[in-house]
């Protein structure tokens, strides 16, 4: 489903809710789980260090470590079950990606904030590819100076996301906390780090 001018403007954004069958989300959600070195980092907000509220991890091509939000994180070659996705994933997209930030939403209470994958090492216009497996969360956008230009997407277990153009000039993201009790959640964010 790609979203129209009209509804996402300055954006091109397309959503598969079904690009794994259940069964295979299931299999590769429970795979992620385990064979993935998961960490979390320390943040500084205003002086004040706190724990990101989500499980991290990076992998790709040797020697592209990837910073956000002051924080360095250092590269893991792929594994098996990695470049399994990445294939699925190039082969949809139509490109060619060095590099996977992967998210683990443990519960409701861990959460990403307002933020672009605008980083300089990204290019101009990058193409993120997102992929979601575990309980279904609330993808949150809005647009940076169009106060009206706000959209909710409910990411399914299995689906992808694909930002593209000029979506991270004009829009940011956000997965927000819920008070609802839910299962966790990856999210397998591709990218190209020039």
């Amino acid at each position: 489903m790609l979203f129209p001018e009209n509804i996402l403007p300055d954006a091109e954004i397309e959503y598969i809710p079904a690009f794994f069958s259940f069964e295979k989300a299931q299999e590769l959600f429970e795979k992620l789980k385990t064979d993935i070195i998961w960490q979390q980092d320390t943040l500084t907000v205003f002086g004040k260090e706190y724990l990101q509220p989500r499980l991290t991890a990076l992998y790709g091509n040797e020697g592209k470590p990837y910073g956000y939000s002051n924080i360095v994180m250092q590269l893991h070659d792929w594994n098996p079950l990695l470049m399994y996705i990445k294939e699925e994933v190039e082969k949809e997209c139509q490109e060619i990606f060095t590099t996977v930030l992967l998210n683990y939403y443990r519960n409701g209470q861990d959460s990403m904030g307002w933020h672009a994958d605008n980083e300089k090492e990204l290019g101009r216009n990058p193409i993120i590819a997102s992929l979601t497996f575990g309980a279904e969360r609330s993808f949150q956008l809005k647009h940076n100076t169009i106060e009206s230009a706000k959209q909710n997407i409910t990411l399914a277990h299995g689906s992808l996301l694909v930002m593209k153009g000029t979506t991270q000039h004009f829009w940011k993201h956000q997965i927000p906390k819920t008070q609802k009790p839910v299962g966790g959640r990856i999210n397998l964010t591709f990218r190209i780090i020039k």
